[in-house]
């Protein structure tokens, strides 16, 4: 997801357990040895089939351009046993942040096992023990599933000669990642096998970096398609932030459909036409009167403000005493402020009583994380012991403490002229699509994300030359981490396998 504390938007979330940084360079010399790997086997059905499969957690050693060690990326590989894999299709998948680990698509939708928290919303994760279930709509009858680590992450870590600058950026992530993927291909035969990609919030931003870094290096790698769940391409769309005439255009039919969800607007009104209705003010005269400031009248804010508290639920003077501008933080204390409650950025739906009654925002943080993250950590840690067999004498790091403030997010290599602007990796994705003519995207938005709305995501492939017949929009009654809720949980399923098999047909 993208970075709660370092973006306004981000993902995919900072883990609720204990995470350590790394130095900025390795101390003492380092030994050469194997790379550690731990294998298993399992059984499972899927999609109606009867699957054997193994499982192989391990790290490969990651190179610099003199063929030195730099660092050791961890994944979490899922093969089918008595197939002939030389084109067995395979997916890739990790998560967001930057700094998150792959444990969240893992645990939460992809793997042959998933933790399930409360689908209504409503109740905490608590402590231990908590549900774990077969995955019986996990994709292995389709393809190979590749759990990836980015280096900070998970058991990751920067090894050798290497330093975290080396992958702290966007441009080095994206590099990493994509040396990882052609050595995973190689080893394993996979050059003739479809290949496709899932990432979540930056792991979307990272896929469209991907993409393009795939095409270069003297080992062109063309993708089949990529999963985008909770899209962040362009970020003046999902950072929230004062002046960003963007995000409040981006944000308000989001605004909109968490009001109506909590009862506080379009009583009597599908979400489908409330947010229609809300998609077409914001077109109109919203985006009329954003860019037309002080040359309105007293009249048309007051009108614009009218309107404004119909689609949000808001108070007529809070919004004119806002500009008619809300940030996302104020709408989530806001909103239910006069029940001393405050609304979940990851996920809408979600509610937690405050301690501080009269605070601009927030103060307890995201209760869509912190009322299922600890539920994904216990259940992983646990499985990768006894499902997995993996024994470290380290911990496996959701989160990567310290990597937002040391993120590179220049576009550019060093040395380039830069002047600083918000992320975007839309244009790498879409020039990509136009030199791979087969690629197909599909694009998953959640309802209630607060975080990386609905809106930007249309907004951001209605732009950038995007090639409209190949991208694939799917909503749902949820929000970053839409899989949480159930019914949505199977719809992304059967949206994903209709996606895939499409591509495979």
């Amino acid at each position: 997801m993208k970075n709660l504390f370092f973006f306004p938007f981000l993902l995919l979330l900072v883990s609720t357990g204990t995470s350590f940084s790394q130095e900025e360079k390795t101390e003492s010399k380092w030994v050469p040895r194997e790379p550690q790997k731990f294998e298993a086997s399992h059984s499972g059905s899927f999609n109606g089939q009867k699957i054997t499969y193994k499982s192989i957690v391990g790290e490969t050693f990651l190179k610099n351009s003199k063929g030195e060690v730099t660092g050791a990326l961890w994944s979490t590989s899922y093969t089918r046993d008595g197939v002939d894999s030389s084109k067995r299709p395979v997916l890739f998948i990790f998560n967001g942040g930057p700094g998150s680990a792959s444990v969240w698509l893992h645990m939460g939708f992809f793997g042959p096992k998933v933790v399930k928290t409360d689908s209504n919303a409503q109740e905490d994760d608590g402590a231990a023990p908590y549900t774990f279930v077969e995955n019986t709509q996990a994709m292995l009858d389709l393809a190979d599933l590749v759990f990836i680590d980015p280096v900070g992450t998970g058991f990751s870590q920067v090894e050798g000669v290497g330093k975290t600058s080396d992958f702290w950026g966007l441009n080095e992530d994206a590099a990493s990642i994509a040396q990882f993927m052609r050595i995973w291909i190689t080893q394993n035969g996979r050059w003739q096998a479809p290949k496709f990609l899932a990432g979540e919030s930056f792991g979307t931003t990272r896929a469209a970096k991907v993409a393009e870094v795939l095409e270069e290096g003297g080992q062109s790698m063309a993708l089949n398609g990529i999963i985008l769940i909770s899209q962040a391409l362009d970020y003046a769309g999902s950072s929230s932030w004062a002046d960003n005439l963007t995000s409040f255009f981006t944000y308000l039919p989001s605004q909109a459909v968490t009001a109506w969800y909590h009862g506080k607007a379009g009583k009597g009104k599908t979400i489908e036409a409330f947010a229609q209705e809300a998609r077409d003010f914001a077109y109109g005269d919203y985006l009329n009167s954003l860019f037309l400031g002080e040359k309105q009248t007293l009249a048309q804010k007051a009108a614009i403000a009218e309107r404004l508290a119909y689609f949000t639920g808001l108070d007529k003077n809070y919004i004119l005493h806002s500009d008619n501008q809300i940030l996302m933080h104020r709408f989530k204390k806001e909103l239910l402020r006069s029940e001393g409650k405050a609304i979940g950025t990851l996920d809408g739906r979600y509610l937690a009583v405050e301690t501080d009654k009269v605070s601009e925002g927030p103060v307890l943080g995201d209760p869509a994380s912190y009322m299922t993250g600890s539920a994904y950590t216990a259940v992983f840690n646990d499985y990768l012991m006894r499902d997995l067999k993996v024994t470290m004498d380290r911990p496996y790091l959701t989160s990567a403490v310290g990597m937002g403030g040391s993120w590179n997010w220049k576009p550019v290599p060093d040395g380039a002229y830069y002047e600083p602007s918000y992320v975007s990796t839309a244009r790498s994705l879409s020039e990509a699509m136009h030199r791979n003519t087969r690629m197909q995207v599909m694009v998953a938005n959640g309802y209630y994300d607060l975080i990386t709305p609905f809106f930007d995501a249309e907004y951001t492939f209605s732009r950038h030359d995007f090639p409209q017949e190949r991208i694939h929009m799917t909503y749902y009654e949820a929000g970053h981490m839409m899989y949480n809720r159930q019914e949505d949980f199977d719809a992304l399923a059967k949206d994903v396998r209709k996606f895939l098999e499409g591509m495979l047909k």
